[in-house]
């Protein structure tokens, strides 16, 4: 099977943000990028398949992004992924959820694929909008959130458990499909010392957006119908008040009157 994993890079998420004086975005200068938890857990369960199926499968992680982006994929192979595709082009900057989609269709259908996975979102702008855009424009099934997956011995389906409130949901999906993978499907492993030292010689094609053939009107920020027009730092919170000294009935009027006029909550 050709196993396909989309891997987006993001911010640690223990890195203090700093938003632009101008509000134009945030600061990069001593971010520490990481893989996106979400897509980690798509590594995975890519490697699992890949060794459940003991055959010739291959797992292929394909990434958009910066040069910084490779170094998110070398970890991934040195997980065990097999190699990657890696597209960067100044181009691409500034690119929606749909425009980053188009790109990564573009590169999946080129390489083919019988199943994907993706992380259930991105813990940096948490839109969770990617996967679903790809599977609509390689108009094939997608199931998101998943928890649970099991392939079918014929490898024509798979059968997926997401959790619902009050329960779980248990789908029988026809592949090829995509898959976006919730916390609790798996336990990312480690890349250990002899991964890191293989990855390092296993093929990563880096790819431009005129090698893909797409227009540059269909990427980036010309190719995107979703603008962000100022990013504003999270405000800091007021302090608290403690109402001291005060008898009961006081007390209580006083709590009532801060709640109305300046929490706004009644």
């Amino acid at each position: 099977m050709k196993i396909v994993v989309i891997l987006k890079q993001v911010p640690d998420t223990e890195t203090k943000i700093k938003v632009k004086a101008d509000g134009s975005g945030i600061e990069t200068d001593g971010i520490k990028y990481v893989i996106n938890p979400y897509d980690e857990i798509a590594v995975e369960e890519g490697l699992r398949l890949k060794e459940k199926l003991a055959d010739d499968s291959t797992v292929t992680i394909i990434s958009v992004g910066p040069a910084r982006v490779i170094e998110s994929i070398r970890t991934a192979l040195a997980m065990g992924a097999d190699d990657a595709v890696h597209v960067n082009d100044p181009a691409l900057e500034g690119g929606d959820s749909l425009a980053t989609a188009r790109v990564l269709t573009k590169v999946i259908k080129d390489h083919g694929f019988d199943i994907i996975f993706a992380g259930k979102q991105a813990v940096d702008l948490d839109q969770a909008q990617v996967p679903p855009a790809v599977a609509e424009l390689l108009d094939i099934p997608h199931v998101n959130t998943v928890a649970k997956f099991e392939l079918a011995a014929d490898k024509t389906k798979a059968t997926v458990s997401r959790r619902i409130e009050g329960g779980d949901e248990v789908i029988d999906v026809t592949l090829p499909a995509l898959l976006t993978c919730e916390k609790g499907l798996n336990e990312p492993r480690y890349a250990s010392l002899p991964g890191i030292m293989k990855a390092k010689k296993k093929p990563v094609k880096t790819v431009t957006l005129a090698e893909l053939g797409l227009e540059a009107n269909q990427v980036g920020a010309a190719g995107s119908h979703v603008k962000i027009l100022k990013w504003l730092p999270i405000p800091e919170r007021s302090p608290g008040k403690i109402l001291k000294g005060m008898e009961t009935e006081a007390a209580v009027k006083e709590l009532v009157r801060l709640l109305r006029e300046e929490a706004k909550v009644i």
